[in-house]
């Protein structure tokens, strides 16, 4: 189902970000320790996005493992960025194994990752768009779960700037999404990353998550890279606002979250 980690601090090697800590993202990929029920190995494509120094986002996927590119090795570390989102994917049953499905999915400042999985996905993602007035649906990267999502997400977030808008900003984007995506398929597994290059917004729902902020850097992971004490478990159902000297995380569902979803 799918690992993935985001990461604001000093500027760093992009490939270093991937290959960090003696269970780094790279090692996750055919090494996971927490997958709960959604696989065993993440073999069937990679992404990663960084923030330019200008303004922007670039991004490299792949759709073989990660393992077996030697770009992560030989070309990523020559690229630097402080801020860093990147994703190795398992692909749910009858899902399609392409570039175009491997996280993560970029538009604008944003770039967004989906570990998890949603049953019935077509249908429910159909509806849950004529609800919000999202854009068709025809223009996901990929015919899967985690892409078509990204349609409606990065619709919502476009919105968020109107002032006529319900919704205010990423905190509440993404509660609004899972409150809808569950209420049609309660079985979906919905850890989101969010990340627009200066901040990182996360969801537990289902999967695992660690997060590891310090003054210096803000790191959010499906599972810790190395040892550092420092690293603090994230509990199921809850939104995560993270950058360097900051963490926030409260659960999904609040009174205060209720409130601005209406």
């Amino acid at each position: 189902m799918c690992r993935h980690l985001g990461y604001l601090g000093p500027v760093a090697p992009v490939g270093e970000i991937l290959t960090r800590g003696a269970h780094s993202l790279y090692t996750q990929a055919w090494a996971p320790h927490d997958m709960r029920g959604g696989g065993t190995i993440n073999a069937d494509g990679f992404g990663v996005a960084w923030w330019l120094p200008g303004g922007g986002v670039s991004r490299y996927r792949n759709s073989s493992a990660i393992w077996t590119d030697p770009a992560v090795e030989e070309v990523l570390p020559q690229l630097h960025s402080s801020a860093v989102l990147g994703a190795v994917r398992s692909a749910t049953n009858s899902l399609s194994v392409e570039r175009n499905a491997c996280a993560p999915f970029t538009g604008g400042q944003w770039a967004f990752s989906h570990n998890g999985r949603i049953p019935d996905w077509q249908p429910v993602l159909t509806r849950l768009a004529t609800e919000f007035g999202s854009p068709s649906l025809i223009g996901a990267e990929s015919r899967t779960d985690a892409a078509t999502l990204w349609v409606i997400v990065r619709d919502l977030l476009e919105k968020s700037g109107d002032a006529d808008s319900s919704v205010a900003d990423p905190a509440a984007v993404l509660p609004r999404v899972i409150r809808a995506v569950l209420d049609l398929s309660p079985e979906s597994r919905l850890n989101l990353l969010l990340g627009d290059g200066e901040t990182l917004w996360a969801t537990t729902v289902h999967h695992a998550l660690s997060v590891l902020v310090t003054d210096e850097i803000a790191v959010v992971s499906s599972e810790p890279y190395d040892d550092d004490p420092r690293w603090r478990a994230v509990p199921d159902r809850q939104l995560v606002t993270l950058r360097p000297g900051h963490l926030s995380i409260v659960p999904l569902h609040t009174e205060d979250s209720e409130r601005a979803l209406r």
